[in-house]
Protein backbone atom coordinates (compact mmCIF):
# COMPACT_ATOMS: atom_id res chain seq x y z
CA UNK A 1 0.00 0.00 0.00
CA UNK A 2 2.82 2.31 0.89
CA UNK A 3 4.77 1.71 -2.73
CA UNK A 4 1.30 2.55 -4.22
CA UNK A 5 0.53 5.93 -2.72
CA UNK A 6 4.29 6.41 -3.63
CA UNK A 7 3.32 5.82 -6.99
CA UNK A 8 0.38 7.91 -6.45
CA UNK A 9 1.89 11.02 -5.27
CA UNK A 10 5.07 10.47 -8.54
CA UNK A 11 2.27 10.33 -11.03
CA UNK A 12 -0.02 13.44 -9.53
CA UNK A 13 3.24 15.77 -9.28
CA UNK A 14 4.59 14.62 -12.86
CA UNK A 15 0.91 15.33 -14.04
CA UNK A 16 1.26 19.05 -12.24
CA UNK A 17 4.61 19.56 -13.75
CA UNK A 18 3.86 18.24 -17.12
CA UNK A 19 0.73 20.23 -17.19
CA UNK A 20 2.50 23.92 -16.66
CA UNK A 21 5.55 22.77 -19.60
CA UNK A 22 2.68 21.95 -21.90
CA UNK A 23 0.77 24.70 -21.11
CA UNK A 24 4.29 26.82 -22.64
CA UNK A 25 4.47 24.63 -25.39
CA UNK A 26 1.42 25.41 -26.23
CA UNK A 27 1.05 29.06 -25.33
CA UNK A 28 4.11 29.04 -27.80
CA UNK A 29 2.41 27.18 -30.33
CA UNK A 30 -0.32 30.05 -30.59
CA UNK A 31 2.29 32.98 -30.81
CA UNK A 32 2.74 31.50 -34.15
CA UNK A 33 -0.30 33.12 -35.80
CA UNK A 34 1.05 36.43 -33.59
CA UNK A 35 4.14 36.54 -35.50
CA UNK A 36 4.22 35.37 -38.99
CA UNK A 37 0.82 37.66 -39.49
CA UNK A 38 2.63 40.58 -38.11
CA UNK A 39 6.42 40.12 -38.88
CA UNK A 40 8.27 39.36 -41.68
CA UNK A 41 10.04 36.16 -43.15
CA UNK A 42 13.44 38.05 -42.21
CA UNK A 43 12.23 38.93 -39.03
CA UNK A 44 10.88 36.03 -37.76
CA UNK A 45 14.13 34.20 -39.01
CA UNK A 46 15.94 36.46 -36.56
CA UNK A 47 14.21 35.90 -34.01
CA UNK A 48 14.60 32.21 -34.32
CA UNK A 49 18.58 32.95 -34.55
CA UNK A 50 18.55 34.05 -31.20
CA UNK A 51 16.28 31.96 -29.46
CA UNK A 52 19.14 29.10 -30.80
CA UNK A 53 21.43 31.04 -29.06
CA UNK A 54 19.30 31.33 -26.53
CA UNK A 55 18.93 27.99 -25.82
CA UNK A 56 22.40 26.66 -26.19
CA UNK A 57 24.03 29.23 -23.76
CA UNK A 58 21.15 28.20 -21.39
CA UNK A 59 22.70 24.57 -21.15
CA UNK A 60 26.01 26.01 -20.59
CA UNK A 61 25.36 28.67 -18.20
CA UNK A 62 23.36 26.58 -15.98
CA UNK A 63 26.11 24.23 -15.62
CA UNK A 64 24.22 20.91 -15.27
CA UNK A 65 24.10 22.66 -11.61
CA UNK A 66 20.05 21.72 -11.51
CA UNK A 67 21.19 18.00 -11.76
CA UNK A 68 23.97 18.43 -9.25
CA UNK A 69 21.61 19.78 -6.82
CA UNK A 70 19.58 16.98 -6.44
CA UNK A 71 22.67 14.50 -6.15
CA UNK A 72 24.24 16.59 -3.47
CA UNK A 73 20.86 17.89 -1.65
CA UNK A 74 20.59 14.22 -1.11
CA UNK A 75 23.68 13.29 0.23
CA UNK A 76 25.17 12.74 3.86
CA UNK A 77 27.67 14.80 4.46
CA UNK A 78 25.90 18.25 2.47
CA UNK A 79 23.74 20.93 3.52
CA UNK A 80 20.77 20.89 1.54
CA UNK A 81 20.26 25.14 2.25
CA UNK A 82 24.28 25.24 1.25
CA UNK A 83 23.81 23.28 -2.04
CA UNK A 84 21.48 25.09 -3.46
CA UNK A 85 22.60 28.58 -2.56
CA UNK A 86 26.31 27.27 -3.75
CA UNK A 87 24.57 26.74 -6.86
CA UNK A 88 22.44 29.62 -7.34
CA UNK A 89 26.45 31.74 -6.38
CA UNK A 90 28.00 29.97 -9.15
CA UNK A 91 25.24 30.58 -11.81
CA UNK A 92 24.62 33.67 -10.60
CA UNK A 93 28.22 34.97 -11.01
CA UNK A 94 28.67 33.43 -14.57
CA UNK A 95 25.66 34.48 -15.64
CA UNK A 96 26.15 38.18 -14.64
CA UNK A 97 29.82 38.02 -16.09
CA UNK A 98 28.34 36.92 -19.52
CA UNK A 99 25.74 39.29 -19.89
CA UNK A 100 28.40 42.30 -18.44
CA UNK A 101 30.72 40.84 -21.37
CA UNK A 102 27.59 40.58 -24.29
CA UNK A 103 26.45 44.32 -23.29
CA UNK A 104 30.13 45.28 -23.40
CA UNK A 105 30.32 43.67 -26.49
CA UNK A 106 27.25 44.22 -28.18
CA UNK A 107 28.48 46.83 -31.02
CA UNK A 108 31.13 44.37 -32.19
CA UNK A 109 28.81 41.96 -32.08
CA UNK A 110 25.55 43.89 -33.60
CA UNK A 111 27.89 45.00 -36.19
CA UNK A 112 29.02 41.59 -36.73
CA UNK A 113 26.22 39.87 -37.59
CA UNK A 114 24.37 42.66 -39.50
CA UNK A 115 21.85 43.97 -36.75
CA UNK A 116 23.65 47.47 -36.02
CA UNK A 117 21.29 49.42 -34.13
CA UNK A 118 19.32 46.74 -32.40
CA UNK A 119 21.94 46.46 -29.78
CA UNK A 120 19.79 46.61 -27.10
CA UNK A 121 18.88 42.82 -27.81
CA UNK A 122 21.94 42.08 -26.89
CA UNK A 123 21.33 43.50 -23.28
CA UNK A 124 18.10 41.83 -23.49
CA UNK A 125 19.53 38.20 -24.39
CA UNK A 126 22.22 38.99 -21.48
CA UNK A 127 19.22 39.49 -19.32
CA UNK A 128 17.65 36.66 -20.18
CA UNK A 129 20.42 34.42 -20.04
CA UNK A 130 21.49 35.39 -16.46
CA UNK A 131 16.93 35.49 -15.18
CA UNK A 132 16.65 32.20 -16.55
CA UNK A 133 19.90 30.30 -15.53
CA UNK A 134 18.87 31.54 -11.63
CA UNK A 135 15.22 30.59 -11.94
CA UNK A 136 16.49 27.28 -13.42
CA UNK A 137 18.25 26.46 -10.06
CA UNK A 138 15.24 28.09 -8.14
CA UNK A 139 12.71 25.71 -9.56
CA UNK A 140 14.83 23.05 -9.05
CA UNK A 141 14.66 23.56 -5.19
CA UNK A 142 10.83 24.08 -5.87
CA UNK A 143 11.11 20.41 -7.05
CA UNK A 144 13.57 19.00 -4.21
CA UNK A 145 10.99 20.55 -2.03
CA UNK A 146 8.08 18.87 -3.63
CA UNK A 147 6.26 22.10 -3.89
CA UNK A 148 4.94 21.04 -7.17
CA UNK A 149 1.66 23.58 -7.24
CA UNK A 150 4.18 26.61 -6.15
CA UNK A 151 6.26 25.46 -9.57
CA UNK A 152 3.87 25.06 -11.98
CA UNK A 153 2.03 28.83 -10.57
CA UNK A 154 5.04 30.56 -11.26
CA UNK A 155 5.60 28.79 -14.35
CA UNK A 156 2.16 30.12 -15.58
CA UNK A 157 2.82 33.45 -14.14
CA UNK A 158 5.86 33.39 -16.58
CA UNK A 159 3.82 31.84 -19.46
CA UNK A 160 1.25 34.61 -18.97
CA UNK A 161 3.36 37.41 -18.59
CA UNK A 162 5.37 37.28 -21.66
CA UNK A 163 1.32 36.37 -23.34
CA UNK A 164 0.16 39.65 -22.50
CA UNK A 165 3.27 41.69 -23.40
CA UNK A 166 3.77 40.12 -26.38
CA UNK A 167 -0.26 41.02 -27.37
CA UNK A 168 0.20 43.99 -26.15
CA UNK A 169 3.10 45.12 -28.08
CA UNK A 170 1.73 43.62 -31.40
CA UNK A 171 -1.73 44.81 -31.65
CA UNK A 172 -2.11 47.90 -29.49
CA UNK A 173 1.93 49.26 -29.15
CA UNK A 174 2.05 50.71 -32.37
CA UNK A 175 -0.82 52.85 -32.44
CA UNK A 176 0.64 54.10 -29.23
CA UNK A 177 3.77 54.62 -30.33
CA UNK A 178 2.69 57.25 -33.35
CA UNK A 179 0.28 58.91 -30.90
CA UNK A 180 2.94 59.35 -28.07
CA UNK A 181 6.56 59.91 -29.87
CA UNK A 182 8.65 60.56 -27.34
CA UNK A 183 7.55 57.88 -24.71
CA UNK A 184 10.51 56.12 -23.57
CA UNK A 185 9.40 52.76 -24.73
CA UNK A 186 10.89 53.37 -28.09
CA UNK A 187 14.35 53.18 -26.51
CA UNK A 188 13.47 49.51 -25.47
CA UNK A 189 11.61 48.65 -28.74
CA UNK A 190 10.70 49.26 -31.75
CA UNK A 191 7.82 51.71 -32.69
CA UNK A 192 6.26 49.05 -35.84
CA UNK A 193 6.20 45.31 -35.33
CA UNK A 194 9.84 43.52 -35.41
CA UNK A 195 11.69 40.98 -33.60
CA UNK A 196 12.66 43.41 -30.59
CA UNK A 197 8.76 42.51 -29.94
CA UNK A 198 8.86 38.76 -28.94
CA UNK A 199 12.71 39.30 -27.16
CA UNK A 200 11.13 41.86 -24.86
CA UNK A 201 8.49 40.07 -23.86
CA UNK A 202 10.72 37.16 -22.72
CA UNK A 203 12.58 39.23 -21.40
CA UNK A 204 9.97 41.00 -19.30
CA UNK A 205 8.84 37.63 -18.55
CA UNK A 206 12.56 36.11 -17.15
CA UNK A 207 12.51 39.08 -15.13
CA UNK A 208 8.70 38.52 -13.46
CA UNK A 209 9.80 34.91 -12.91
CA UNK A 210 12.89 35.76 -11.19
CA UNK A 211 11.13 38.94 -8.63
CA UNK A 212 8.80 35.97 -7.57
CA UNK A 213 11.78 34.07 -6.58
CA UNK A 214 13.59 37.03 -4.49
CA UNK A 215 11.64 35.76 -1.03
CA UNK A 216 13.64 32.34 -1.92
CA UNK A 217 16.58 33.73 -2.69
CA UNK A 218 16.85 35.94 0.34
CA UNK A 219 15.89 32.94 2.52
CA UNK A 220 18.49 30.76 0.67
CA UNK A 221 21.12 33.59 0.63
CA UNK A 222 24.25 33.16 -1.16
CA UNK A 223 26.86 30.69 -0.08
CA UNK A 224 30.21 29.74 -1.66
CA UNK A 225 31.57 26.78 0.32
CA UNK A 226 34.50 25.40 -1.34
CA UNK A 227 33.69 21.50 -0.39
CA UNK A 228 30.38 22.20 -1.81
CA UNK A 229 30.97 24.13 -5.19
CA UNK A 230 33.97 21.48 -6.08
CA UNK A 231 31.65 18.60 -5.61
CA UNK A 232 28.75 20.51 -7.63
CA UNK A 233 30.86 21.43 -10.46
CA UNK A 234 32.69 17.47 -10.93
CA UNK A 235 29.90 16.19 -11.04
CA UNK A 236 27.57 18.60 -12.61
CA UNK A 237 29.87 20.02 -15.64
CA UNK A 238 30.23 16.52 -17.50
CA UNK A 239 26.63 16.63 -17.66
CA UNK A 240 26.08 19.99 -18.70
CA UNK A 241 28.70 18.67 -21.97
CA UNK A 242 26.46 15.61 -22.26
CA UNK A 243 23.56 17.64 -22.78
CA UNK A 244 24.95 20.04 -25.06
CA UNK A 245 25.22 17.95 -28.55
CA UNK A 246 21.68 17.03 -27.23
CA UNK A 247 20.52 20.34 -27.65
CA UNK A 248 22.42 21.35 -30.67
CA UNK A 249 21.32 18.61 -32.24
CA UNK A 250 17.80 20.84 -32.10
CA UNK A 251 19.42 24.01 -32.55
CA UNK A 252 22.37 23.24 -35.04
CA UNK A 253 20.61 23.88 -38.26
CA UNK A 254 19.13 26.96 -37.02
CA UNK A 255 22.97 28.44 -36.51
CA UNK A 256 24.23 27.24 -40.05
CA UNK A 257 21.63 29.08 -42.11
CA UNK A 258 23.61 32.48 -41.88
CA UNK A 259 26.78 30.41 -42.85
CA UNK A 260 25.35 27.67 -45.29
CA UNK A 261 22.03 28.71 -47.32
CA UNK A 262 21.55 28.60 -51.00
CA UNK A 263 20.73 32.15 -51.03
CA UNK A 264 23.23 34.21 -48.40
CA UNK A 265 20.76 36.90 -49.25
CA UNK A 266 17.30 35.47 -48.26
CA UNK A 267 19.15 33.51 -45.28
CA UNK A 268 16.81 35.25 -42.84
CA UNK A 269 13.62 34.96 -44.06
CA UNK A 270 13.99 30.94 -45.36
CA UNK A 271 14.51 30.31 -41.74
CA UNK A 272 11.72 32.41 -41.09
CA UNK A 273 9.85 29.88 -43.08
CA UNK A 274 11.37 27.10 -41.97
CA UNK A 275 10.64 27.87 -38.55
CA UNK A 276 7.04 28.86 -38.79
CA UNK A 277 6.99 24.85 -40.72
CA UNK A 278 8.71 23.46 -37.60
CA UNK A 279 6.46 25.13 -35.14
CA UNK A 280 3.02 23.60 -37.33
CA UNK A 281 4.62 20.08 -36.87
CA UNK A 282 4.75 20.78 -32.79
CA UNK A 283 1.47 19.69 -32.99
CA UNK A 284 3.58 16.20 -33.02
CA UNK A 285 5.92 17.47 -30.21
CA UNK A 286 3.02 18.02 -28.34
CA UNK A 287 1.83 15.04 -27.97
CA UNK A 288 5.28 13.09 -28.13
CA UNK A 289 5.68 15.61 -24.95
CA UNK A 290 2.58 14.64 -23.30
CA UNK A 291 3.13 11.07 -23.95
CA UNK A 292 6.51 11.26 -21.83
CA UNK A 293 5.44 13.38 -18.80
CA UNK A 294 2.60 10.07 -18.59
CA UNK A 295 4.79 7.32 -19.43
CA UNK A 296 8.04 8.01 -17.71
CA UNK A 297 7.26 7.87 -14.29
CA UNK A 298 5.01 4.46 -15.03
CA UNK A 299 7.90 2.46 -16.78
CA UNK A 300 9.96 3.35 -13.89
CA UNK A 301 7.69 2.34 -11.54
CA UNK A 302 6.92 -0.80 -12.96
CA UNK A 303 10.04 -1.65 -14.44
CA UNK A 304 9.98 -4.97 -11.75
CA UNK A 305 7.10 -6.29 -13.16
CA UNK A 306 7.01 -9.61 -14.86
CA UNK A 307 5.02 -8.77 -18.17
CA UNK A 308 6.01 -5.18 -18.68
CA UNK A 309 8.40 -5.51 -21.48
CA UNK A 310 5.35 -7.02 -23.22
CA UNK A 311 3.82 -4.14 -22.18
CA UNK A 312 6.67 -1.70 -23.09
CA UNK A 313 6.40 -2.90 -26.86
CA UNK A 314 2.89 -3.16 -26.95
CA UNK A 315 3.25 1.09 -25.34
CA UNK A 316 5.27 1.60 -28.84
CA UNK A 317 2.51 0.05 -31.36
CA UNK A 318 -0.86 2.04 -30.03
CA UNK A 319 2.50 5.43 -29.82
CA UNK A 320 3.44 4.65 -33.67
CA UNK A 321 -1.01 4.28 -34.35
CA UNK A 322 -1.73 7.38 -33.15
CA UNK A 323 1.48 9.47 -34.30
CA UNK A 324 0.37 8.32 -37.58
CA UNK A 325 -2.95 9.37 -37.13
CA UNK A 326 -1.87 13.02 -36.04
CA UNK A 327 0.70 12.71 -39.05
CA UNK A 328 -2.61 12.15 -41.82
CA UNK A 329 -4.69 14.47 -40.07
CA UNK A 330 -2.47 17.75 -40.27
CA UNK A 331 -1.31 16.65 -43.56
CA UNK A 332 -4.75 15.86 -45.14
CA UNK A 333 -5.67 19.16 -43.74
CA UNK A 334 -2.84 21.04 -44.42
CA UNK A 335 -4.58 23.74 -46.50
CA UNK A 336 -6.93 24.46 -43.61
CA UNK A 337 -3.93 24.27 -40.75
CA UNK A 338 -1.74 26.95 -42.93
CA UNK A 339 -4.12 29.61 -42.15
CA UNK A 340 -2.62 29.99 -39.12
CA UNK A 341 0.66 31.30 -40.36
CA UNK A 342 0.84 34.42 -42.65
CA UNK A 343 0.38 34.07 -46.41
CA UNK A 344 4.18 34.29 -46.82
CA UNK A 345 5.25 31.70 -44.56
CA UNK A 346 3.13 29.02 -46.34
CA UNK A 347 5.68 27.96 -48.64
CA UNK A 348 7.53 25.91 -45.93
CA UNK A 349 4.12 24.26 -45.23
CA UNK A 350 5.60 21.58 -47.82
CA UNK A 351 8.14 20.03 -45.11
CA UNK A 352 6.00 19.81 -42.64
CA UNK A 353 5.23 15.78 -43.41
CA UNK A 354 9.19 15.67 -43.24
CA UNK A 355 9.10 17.22 -39.61
CA UNK A 356 6.16 15.47 -38.48
CA UNK A 357 7.87 12.08 -39.03
CA UNK A 358 10.75 13.62 -37.56
CA UNK A 359 8.96 14.21 -34.31
CA UNK A 360 7.41 10.81 -34.39
CA UNK A 361 10.90 9.23 -34.67
CA UNK A 362 12.13 11.05 -31.67
CA UNK A 363 8.99 10.02 -29.62
CA UNK A 364 9.94 6.33 -30.66
CA UNK A 365 13.53 7.09 -29.32
CA UNK A 366 12.41 7.97 -26.27
CA UNK A 367 10.25 4.75 -26.39
CA UNK A 368 13.30 2.57 -26.87
CA UNK A 369 15.52 4.92 -25.11
CA UNK A 370 14.16 3.13 -21.70
CA UNK A 371 17.05 0.47 -22.08
CA UNK A 372 19.81 2.67 -21.23
CA UNK A 373 17.80 4.33 -18.08
CA UNK A 374 16.33 1.25 -16.48
CA UNK A 375 19.72 -0.84 -16.84
CA UNK A 376 21.66 2.19 -15.36
CA UNK A 377 23.90 2.52 -18.70
CA UNK A 378 23.09 6.23 -19.31
CA UNK A 379 26.27 6.88 -20.76
CA UNK A 380 25.10 5.55 -23.62
CA UNK A 381 23.16 8.44 -24.63
CA UNK A 382 26.34 10.63 -25.14
CA UNK A 383 27.27 8.30 -28.02
CA UNK A 384 23.89 8.18 -29.42
CA UNK A 385 23.05 12.05 -29.32
CA UNK A 386 26.70 12.85 -30.48
CA UNK A 387 25.97 10.28 -33.41
CA UNK A 388 22.66 12.22 -33.81
CA UNK A 389 24.88 15.50 -33.94
CA UNK A 390 26.95 14.40 -36.31
CA UNK A 391 24.70 13.19 -38.65
CA UNK A 392 22.70 16.57 -38.64
CA UNK A 393 26.18 18.69 -39.08
CA UNK A 394 26.80 16.63 -42.34
CA UNK A 395 23.50 16.68 -43.69
CA UNK A 396 23.04 20.21 -43.17
CA UNK A 397 26.60 21.32 -44.34
CA UNK A 398 26.63 18.74 -47.51
CA UNK A 399 22.90 19.84 -48.38
CA UNK A 400 21.97 23.60 -47.05
CA UNK A 401 24.12 25.23 -49.95
CA UNK A 402 21.67 23.56 -52.20
CA UNK A 403 18.33 22.85 -51.15
CA UNK A 404 17.96 24.92 -47.95
CA UNK A 405 15.36 24.76 -45.48
CA UNK A 406 14.53 21.20 -47.09
CA UNK A 407 17.75 20.03 -46.28
CA UNK A 408 17.43 20.86 -42.70
CA UNK A 409 14.30 19.18 -42.14
CA UNK A 410 15.62 16.41 -43.43
CA UNK A 411 18.58 16.46 -41.15
CA UNK A 412 16.11 16.22 -38.16
CA UNK A 413 14.60 12.99 -39.66
CA UNK A 414 17.88 11.17 -40.56
CA UNK A 415 19.37 12.42 -37.43
CA UNK A 416 16.41 10.93 -35.40
CA UNK A 417 16.00 7.88 -37.03
CA UNK A 418 19.77 6.98 -37.23
CA UNK A 419 19.46 7.48 -33.00
CA UNK A 420 16.52 5.13 -33.07
CA UNK A 421 18.68 2.40 -34.85
CA UNK A 422 21.34 2.25 -33.24
CA UNK A 423 19.52 2.77 -29.81
CA UNK A 424 17.14 0.05 -30.45
CA UNK A 425 20.26 -2.30 -31.56
CA UNK A 426 22.33 -1.73 -27.97
CA UNK A 427 18.98 -2.09 -26.16
CA UNK A 428 18.42 -5.28 -28.17
CA UNK A 429 22.20 -6.05 -26.96
CA UNK A 430 21.73 -5.00 -23.16
CA UNK A 431 18.29 -4.98 -22.22
CA UNK A 432 16.03 -6.91 -24.96
CA UNK A 433 12.60 -5.69 -25.03
CA UNK A 434 10.56 -7.36 -27.56
CA UNK A 435 9.24 -4.83 -30.23
CA UNK A 436 7.29 -5.98 -32.93
CA UNK A 437 9.41 -4.22 -35.51
CA UNK A 438 7.68 -5.55 -38.25
CA UNK A 439 4.27 -4.77 -37.03
CA UNK A 440 5.18 -1.37 -36.00
CA UNK A 441 7.11 -0.80 -39.82
CA UNK A 442 3.69 -2.10 -41.21
CA UNK A 443 1.87 0.35 -39.23
CA UNK A 444 3.82 3.25 -40.64
CA UNK A 445 4.26 1.94 -44.29
CA UNK A 446 -0.02 1.61 -44.14
CA UNK A 447 -0.10 5.48 -43.48
CA UNK A 448 1.98 6.44 -45.77
CA UNK A 449 -0.52 4.40 -48.29
CA UNK A 450 -2.82 6.09 -46.92
CA UNK A 451 -1.62 9.12 -47.67
CA UNK A 452 -0.47 8.10 -51.25
CA UNK A 453 -4.03 7.34 -51.95
CA UNK A 454 -4.71 10.52 -50.87
CA UNK A 455 -2.69 12.46 -53.07
CA UNK A 456 -4.07 10.46 -56.61
CA UNK A 457 -7.44 12.20 -55.61
CA UNK A 458 -8.33 14.64 -58.73
CA UNK A 459 -7.01 18.39 -58.26
CA UNK A 460 -10.38 19.37 -60.01
CA UNK A 461 -12.91 18.03 -57.83
CA UNK A 462 -14.72 20.49 -55.44
CA UNK A 463 -12.56 21.01 -52.12
CA UNK A 464 -15.08 20.04 -50.03
CA UNK A 465 -15.19 16.67 -51.82
CA UNK A 466 -11.36 16.37 -51.47
CA UNK A 467 -12.26 16.91 -47.62
CA UNK A 468 -14.75 13.82 -47.58
CA UNK A 469 -12.83 11.46 -49.34
CA UNK A 470 -9.54 12.42 -46.95
CA UNK A 471 -11.65 11.88 -43.98
CA UNK A 472 -13.07 8.47 -45.18
CA UNK A 473 -9.65 7.68 -46.05
CA UNK A 474 -8.52 8.83 -41.90
CA UNK A 475 -11.31 6.62 -41.05
CA UNK A 476 -10.16 3.68 -43.07
CA UNK A 477 -6.86 4.42 -41.01
CA UNK A 478 -9.01 3.43 -38.05
CA UNK A 479 -11.08 0.89 -38.67
CA UNK A 480 -8.78 -1.26 -40.37
CA UNK A 481 -6.22 -0.96 -37.22
CA UNK A 482 -9.15 -1.51 -34.96
CA UNK A 483 -10.15 -4.39 -36.97
CA UNK A 484 -6.84 -6.15 -36.41
CA UNK A 485 -6.74 -5.64 -32.80
CA UNK A 486 -9.71 -7.31 -31.89
CA UNK A 487 -9.17 -9.67 -34.56
CA UNK A 488 -5.45 -10.47 -32.33
CA UNK A 489 -6.70 -10.23 -29.35
CA UNK A 490 -9.81 -12.50 -30.03
CA UNK A 491 -7.47 -15.23 -31.82
CA UNK A 492 -5.28 -15.11 -28.52
CA UNK A 493 -9.00 -15.80 -25.96
CA UNK A 494 -9.12 -18.94 -28.52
Amino acid sequence: MELRSVVKKLASETAIYGLSTILARFINFLFLPLYTYHLTTADYGVLTEFMAYIAVFQVMLTMGLETGCFRYANKDGYNPSKVFSGAISMVGGVGLLFMVLLSAFSGPLAKGMGYEGFENCYYYIGAILLSDSLTAILFARLRYQYKAWKFAIFKTIKIFTETGCNVLLFLFFPKYAEAHPDTFLLDLVSATPDFTYPVFSILVSAVVALLLFIPDIIKTGFSFETKTIKSLLKYSLPLMIAGLPGVMNDFLDRLLFRYLNVDDTLWRSDLGIYQAAVKVAVIMSLFVQMFRFASEPFFFARAADKDMKRIYSKVMEYFVMFCMLVFLGIVFYIDIIQLIVGRDFRAGMEIVPIMLLSYMMLGMLFNVSMWYKLSDKSGYAIVITSVGLVITAVVNILFLPKYSYHAAAWGHFLSYFTMLVISALLGNKYYPIPYSWGKITAIILFGLAILGVAMLIPSTLPTWLVFVIKSLLILIYVAVLAFTEYYKRKKVRV
